[in-house]
């Protein structure tokens, strides 16, 4: 993994300048917009002001998707986004888009936000920030007189957190069993979209074909603690991990506690106990920014006196690639083999329809939004996402890129998740030059 720091400068150098790929009376002419700034106070404000919608009764964060705090939020910035100029519309699939005009209509849009819908009780930044803070780009183009010379859209996905709903749509991965799915509020997808304003029956109009973007920015809060803890305050990330679920069911004798000696057992959950351990070490020996966990237990008959006939694991395993999700796996399984023999119980491995590729972030974009923070004085690290995003489904028709910035305490999908407000605004201002940056090239 690259990690760059750089020292913080008060003023933007030519060679940083150069860097961007300007000079002469370009330079003069950036430099303007290299000064250009969001306003940190107008940022912290809108995201306690959209934090209000969703409260239950507990005073807890419930803006999921589909819900009546969702629509009331949605509302709410839709009317901000009137007032900004951008003529927002709601897409077939719920997506709220807003439209600024480029100089030149024929040159591709660039594009960036991200979603308002939150987890039960959860936070007020995942998702929110990245929102508001493409709210407040506008805001300062419109405020300097600003026009570039691409088309600009800013756009808040529909129920990021059930699924990526409203991007899987947008490239054409939305199909008409995922509209007959469940959201987290009882709601069908296609009845959740209805209530949102969009319309399921012409879900394949709001697809976008590979190319009809020049770019897709999406800034976010990292969700961990890696950047705090090293006191990184740019994260660039290089992509989004995939992620593969296996149900794995061991399968030995249940028989009475009291009478069966402990030689003679088959006990599925010792097996499986030793199977969870075997993950967690194959996971630490082997070097790499992977991740392996069993996250589900379920123990059967599940009495005091019974031995365990029957455990079901779930088994997750995450990586930005594929090859390195199968080779973890392969050692796991030949583990088991071996647990299962010492154990006299059977192990098998079911692997789980709802694979999530991963999502290279493009490397251009990336050396861009490193370039924009030297240029601001932030020093940066290059990093992995080990959460999902729209911008992982947005990578099938689109170069993207995300720009993480510190989560106090690592802590995410929680109401104590939280992001320092100077750590917001420096996201913001390297995504407003990103743009600037991506438009000139």
């Amino acid at each position: 993994m690259k990690r760059r720091t750089f020292i913080k400068t008060s003023s933007i150098s030519a060679l940083s300048l150069g860097a961007f790929g300007l000079s002469g009376l370009e330079n003069k002419h950036y430099q303007n917009y290299a000064n250009l700034r969001v306003s940190e106070k107008r940022l912290v404000d809108r995201i306690a002001e959209l934090a209000k919608f969703g409260i239950d009764e507990k005073r807890r964060g419930y803006r999921i998707a589909y819900s009546q705090g969702d629509i009331d939020g949605r509302a709410w910035f839709i009317d901000l986004m009137k007032k900004a100029g951008l003529n927002p519309q709601i897409d077939a699939a719920g997506n709220l888009i807003g439209k600024r005009k480029g100089k030149n209509a024929a040159l591709r849009p660039i594009a960036f936000g991200s979603h308002i819908d939150m987890v039960p009780e959860g936070g007020n930044y995942d998702g929110t920030l990245g929102s508001l803070a493409a709210l407040e780009v506008i805001e300062i183009l419109n405020e300097n007189k600003v026009t570039t010379d691409h088309p600009l859209e800013v756009i808040i996905f529909a129920n990021e957190e059930g699924g990526t709903i409203g991007s899987m749509a947008m490239v054409g991965h939305l199909t008409a069993d995922g509209l007959q799915q469940k959201s987290q509020i009882g709601l069908t997808q296609a009845e959740g979209i209805k209530a949102i304003g969009g319309n399921p029956d012409a879900i394949s109009s709001v697809i976008r074909k590979k190319g009809d973007l020049k770019a897709f920015l999406e800034l976010h809060i990292e969700q961990g603690g890696i950047l705090e803890q090293e006191n990184i305050e740019i994260g660039v990330v290089e992509g989004i991990v995939g992620i593969v679920h296996w149900e794995v069911t061991v399968e030995g004798f249940a028989n009475h506690a009291g009478t069966t000696p402990m030689k003679l057992r088959k006990d599925a959950l010792l097996a499986a106990s030793k199977f969870i351990t075997a993950v967690n070490e194959i996971a630490l020996k082997i070097e790499g920014n992977h991740v392996a966990t069993v996250g589900k237990i379920d123990a059967m008959p599940g009495a005091y006196n019974v031995i365990p006939g029957k455990v079901v694991l779930g088994l997750e395993i995450r990586d930005l690639s594929f090859e390195k999700i199968e080779m973890l796996f392969a050692e796991m399984e030949k583990q088991a083999v071996s647990i299962a023999t010492e154990t006299k119980t059977k192990i098998s491995f079911e692997r789980q329809a709802n694979e999530v590729k991963p999502a290279l972030t493009d490397k251009t974009l990336q050396q861009t939004i490193e370039k924009s923070a030297e240029a601001l004085g932030l020093n940066t690290k290059y990093m992995q996402s080990g959460a999902g995003h729209d911008a992982q489904e947005i990578a099938m028709i689109a170069p993207v890129a995300m720009i993480f910035v510190p989560s106090v305490g690592g802590i995410s999908h929680s109401p104590k998740e939280f992001t320092k407000s100077i750590d917001m605004a420096n996201g913001a201002n390297v995504l407003l030059q990103t743009i600037l940056s991506v438009d000139k090239t």
